[in-house]
């Protein structure tokens, strides 16, 4: 048995071909987002994204196709679901299609069938109770913020402190991935507000941004 770790882009570039342009330079690239807040937005981006993980992550060959399983966020609208079982049959040739709700396939990996799952995504956050593996869908909840959201906000709060520097998203998402942290309490927060260090970071373009260690303040409450 073996495995492979796939790092999976929430972002893709397209390029936009003339067929009377011959000079590479000039066709026109434009970023796509095929996934937002879970759901799949553009079917064509999508399609060249598993096009990629498929064939050229996980080695299929065209032809010799196997069996694919997915997981399925909450509340995914029955047409979606059905659009992504069309693509994969006519499209990539499958021969076993199977999607799980992402709530039950984490509490498979735990070794559970009964449990309440939160899952905190790129672009949005689900709370689910799970009753001997069936989702209880009417008790779960959804919330439409999730890491995009964190690096919006960080990225106003650079833009305000180093005004010159030139900061695309991706920066800044490093950027987060590398210094920021979670207070887990007010006064978690407030001490390391105070006691925060001014850092600087050099870009790859060799621009430096100045900044103090971002924190975020998690608040959790539990009601009967």
């Amino acid at each position: 048995m073996w495995t492979t770790t796939q790092i999976i882009p929430t972002q893709m570039k397209r390029m936009l071909e003339d067929a009377a342009m011959t000079n590479s330079s000039l066709f026109e690239e434009i970023t796509v987002d095929p996934v937002v807040r879970g759901f799949i937005k553009d079917w064509d981006a999508m399609e060249d994204l598993l096009r990629h993980v498929l064939y050229t992550g996980l080695g299929w060959e065209i032809g010799n196709e196997g069996q694919i399983l997915f997981t399925d966020p909450l509340s995914t609208p029955k047409a979606v679901r059905e659009q992504l079982v069309q693509l994969m049959f006519e499209t990539f040739n499958v021969s076993g299609f199977y999607a799980s709700e992402q709530a039950v396939l984490s509490l498979y990996a735990v070794g559970r069938i009964s449990g309440c799952t939160v899952d905190i995504g790129h672009g949005k956050i689900d709370i689910a109770p799970v009753c001997e593996g069936a989702v209880q869908h009417i008790a779960s909840k959804r919330f439409e913020i999730g890491g995009i959201d964190l690096t919006k906000l960080l990225a106003r709060e650079l833009i305000k402190s180093n005004p010159l520097v030139n900061l695309s998203m991706s920066d800044i998402e490093r950027l987060k991935e590398q210094y920021a942290c979670c207070a887990e309490d007010q006064v978690t927060y407030e001490e390391a507000q105070k006691s925060c260090p001014k850092e600087q970071h050099t870009l790859p373009d060799g621009q430096v941004c100045c900044y103090k260690n971002p924190k975020l303040l998690i608040t959790t409450r539990v009601t009967s």
